[in-house]
């Protein structure tokens, strides 16, 4: 069984909740009722007095860092067009399982891989090339595939991807290994509704509630995670609601609530490869002298509608790499905790995908 974690406090800006549906309760003997509240008193004591201001939840991201992995796990893809897309991908040795990863609008396969001999084009914005990087240490074949357009469609589109998943498994011999999927965003709800006919050990839905509400779920399908931001409290009301209705349908089913966390000083150059230690402390400084982060280093708007480019031009004191605009604009996206692909909950996502491979 896949095990959730109950925090008091949340481990690199996720919490865990369990979907599955619970025991009756048995009310304690009076007693025990009184000795428990009195420790929930306590430890509320204490985390107030700690966490006066917002409960800090990046604990142990700085240990999260874009080169934190064995020299052993490199990414060298192979870069293909199918059906007049790219697919781009690797095969660790001895595979246990294939990963297929859905981009969000705007993305391509290309995000995902760092630029290299093998992949000229390649980009590697920081947390999708940390998704890789985690599925190819824990032996996940992986494949990334572009979008036809800005975002995934659902009709011809879908049943091209089938094609190329099913094509390319069985020209690698791996039709024997589970076949997981993690979409976001856009990719999130096209993975969804690619679910139904293709079968996956499991999936996860990153910033997104899926489609569930506009198509008929098989009793057969996959078990499903939810990955998403609290913030948006549209899609955290819709993923509680589809929740039930998986549950109900007897699938197995759990979420992960990603936090806000506070920038620091370090926070790019642990980041994002290529950025220096002196440009990531003058970003940080240049974000405090324009009241972009509070006090504490909490974003006050979301990365999207922060003005720093336009602060970063008119600055003298800072060089910034152009081709790291968009790495350094998805962090801050995601230091915020709205709407944005993130690597940080990736233990308890492959955990997930391995618990479900049976």
């Amino acid at each position: 069984m896949f095990q959730i974690g109950v925090f008091l406090k949340p481990i690199v800006g996720v919490m865990i909740k369990r979907g599955s549906r619970s025991k009756a309760w048995q009310g304690p003997r009076l007693p025990v009722l009184i000795a428990c509240l009195g420790l929930i008193l306590v430890v509320s004591i204490l985390l107030i007095g700690e966490n006066s201001e917002k409960p800090n939840s990046s604990y142990g991201l700085v240990k999260q860092k874009w080169n934190s992995f064995d020299s052993s796990v490199q990414l060298n893809p192979t870069v293909e067009l199918r059906n007049g897309t790219d697919v781009i991908w690797q095969i660790p040795n001895s595979p246990k399982a294939v990963l297929f990863l859905a981009h969000g609008c705007n993305g391509r396969a290309v995000h995902f891989w760092d630029r290299s001999p093998n992949c000229p084009n390649c980009i590697g914005l920081p947390e999708e090339r940390l998704l890789i990087l985690h599925a190819l240490s824990r032996g996940f074949a992986v494949i990334t595939i572009s979008s036809a357009g800005r975002c995934w469609t659902l009709g011809e589109e879908r049943l091209v991807v089938r094609e190329i998943i099913r094509w390319w498994v069985e020209r690698h011999k791996l039709e024997k290994l589970p076949l997981v999927a993690l979409g976001a965003s856009s990719g999130g709800y096209f993975v969804s509704a690619l679910a139904k006919g293709l079968r996956f050990s499991s999936i996860a839905l990153m910033i997104a509630e899926g489609l569930f509400d506009q198509m008929d779920i098989p009793e057969d399908y996959p078990p499903t995670l939810f990955v998403h931001m609290p913030k948006d409290s549209y899609r955290q009301r819709k993923i509680g609601e589809f929740l039930v209705v998986l549950r109900n349908k007897g699938i197995d089913v759990a979420e992960i609530e990603c936090m806000e966390f506070p920038l620091s000083r370090n926070f790019f150059t642990d980041r994002i490869p290529g950025l220096e230690q002196a440009n990531s402390t003058k970003l940080f400084e240049l974000f405090q002298e324009k009241g972009f982060i509070d006090e504490n280093g909490y974003m006050r708007s979301d990365g999207r509608r922060t003005r720093w480019k336009e602060a970063l031009r008119e600055s003298n004191a800072i060089f910034l790499n152009k081709n790291l605009v968009h790495h350094v604009q998805e962090e801050l996206n995601l230091a915020f905790a709205y709407h944005e692909m993130t690597s940080l909950p990736s233990e308890q996502i492959f955990k997930w995908f391995e618990t479900h491979m049976s």
